[in-house]
Formats: structure tokens, sequence, C-alpha cells
């Protein structure tokens, strides 16, 4: 049996691999749900620096017994707990950097609050439909269905996928660096402007979100659960995908990240060929 010197050893050196890797992975994606992958990474080895700084009794610990230990965290709810006005006025001020592409802002007034719209990302994997939900957030799918409109997502790839605690595929960035946008941002929805910050939750498999680099700097970037995913609440809820299109992403998945990564580049270039509405 290791002595715990050696595995507490063992396991800063591994954390320490890990977080010079992710720094320089965080240089060419600096959207907030990088730092939250992580944020769950010094969390996870912030639990194995714990079991192995304790006495040679507590190694004993079954996995059923360390497991009751750790709070479960709650599914998102699909819904809102209060259903919004039939409309609601939504803002987009300049901001995020130059527009990635030239586009104009969405519009303003009168934005309903019910119904969904169809965006059907054509992509060389498949084809993605995704049923947005204006319930949840309207402002944000306003902003998706106005940029789709406008071709703002034709021929653009998905520069991220992420695996483990995040199981995410993200796309939107016309320059695919993950840093670009639309030159406009616009406030956090649901479920941010329901729940405490600090509650993590499971984001559902097939679940669409906006990814963002803190709060009400959302643009034009969102991402694609294709399995259950771990994070804060600060990511306004746009709807979710067929399920169809739900297998093509998790046909994306199996095929890997660039170099065998957990978080960067998928192994095969992602093309969105074109997003239209219906």
């Amino acid at each position: 049996m290791q002595g715990n010197e050696q595995r507490r050893r063992e396991a800063m050196k591994n954390l320490e691999r890990e977080l010079g890797r992710r720094d320089r992975a965080e240089k060419a994606k600096p959207l907030g749900v990088v730092v939250t992958t992580l944020a769950i990474l010094v969390a996870l080895v912030g639990g194995i620096w714990f079991l192995t700084t304790m006495g040679d009794d507590e190694d004993d610990l079954t996995a059923s017994e360390t497991e009751t230990t750790s709070p479960e965290l709650t599914p998102l709810a699909m819904a809102r707990a209060e259903a919004l006005p039939d409309t609601v006025t939504c803002e987009y001020p300049a901001g995020g950097g130059e527009a990635a592409k030239d586009v104009s802002p969405p519009p303003t007034d009168d934005i309903a609050t019910t119904g969904t719209v169809t965006v059907t990302l054509k992509t060389n994997s498949g084809d993605v439909p995704m049923e947005l939900d204006r319930s949840m957030s309207p402002c944000a799918v306003n902003a998706i269905e106005h940029l789709a409109k406008e071709g703002y997502y034709d021929d653009t790839v998905c520069h991220r996928m992420t695996t483990g605690g995040l199981n995410v595929l993200q796309c939107g960035d016309p320059t695919g660096s993950g840093a670009g946008g639309p030159g406009f941002t616009f406030a956090d929805e649901y479920p941010a402007d329901e729940s405490e910050p600090t509650d993590s939750v499971i984001y559902p498999e097939g679940s669409i979100a906006m990814a963002n680099s803190g709060p009400d700097t959302n643009g034009s970037q969102f991402f694609l659960n294709y399995g259950p995913g771990q994070l804060q609440p600060n990511y306004s809820i746009l709807g979710t995908m067929t399920p169809g299109g739900l297998d093509v992403v998790k046909g994306i998945s199996e095929k890997g990240i660039e170099g065998g990564q957990t978080d960067g580049k998928p192994a095969e270039e992602v093309r969105i060929e074109s997003a239209t509405v219906s």
C-alpha cells in the first residue's frame, strides 16, 4: 500500500500538470465554461488531497461510504418557476469586442415569451435541429434566431469540445478561436435569474445553453450538452436538441478531442454549413 506522503506527492504532481495544461488552453478558450471546468477540476483534486492526507484508518473507507459525503446535485428544471409576461423588452448594447461577422442588433421590443422556434444546424456530420424555448430565455432565443437568419453561423466551426463533468460541444464563433462574438451582449436569463450563483446543478443531456465569459456577457456562442453537464446555473438555457440532433452530437463526441485531451478542438472538424430557422 502506498504511503500517505507518496500519494500526496503524486496527487499534487498530477494537479500541477493539469493546471499547467489548462492554463495554456484558456488562452485560446477564454469563455466562462472553461473557468467552470477548471473549478470542477480543482474541487475533484481537492477531494484527492483530503483522502491522501487522512490517517490509515480512514484509507479503508468503502466507495459507498465516501459517496455519502458528497452532496447530490440537482438536475436543472427545464422550465421557470413562474411564467414571464407575454412579452418582454430586450437590450443588446454594444460590447464584447468587434463583431466577428457583420450583423445588425436583434429587435428589442415586444419579444414573445411563449412558443418555440426551430434552428437547424446543417453540419458536415449531420443535421442538428435545436428546439429553442422562448419561455425560459426569450432574449437569448431572440438573439440566436436573429443571428441565424442573418447567416452569422453559416460556414463556421464548433471550436471546442469537453468530456468528463461537462460533456459539451461549443459553437457560435465565426473566428473559431473561442473569443469571437457579434459585437453586442445581453443579460443572463434562466436559470441565472432564479438561482443562487453558488449552487451547482446538472444541465441535462440534450440541453442547449449560452456560453459566456462572466455575468451578462452573452453574445453568439452556445453549447450543446451531449451528456449531463455539471455547472453553476450561470448559463442561459435556450432549449433542447431533437433526439436525432442529439444522436449526431453524440457521434461527434465519440470521435474524441484533438490530441486525446479532455478539453479542446474536436478530433475531426465540425463545420456548420448553414443555420436555418423554421
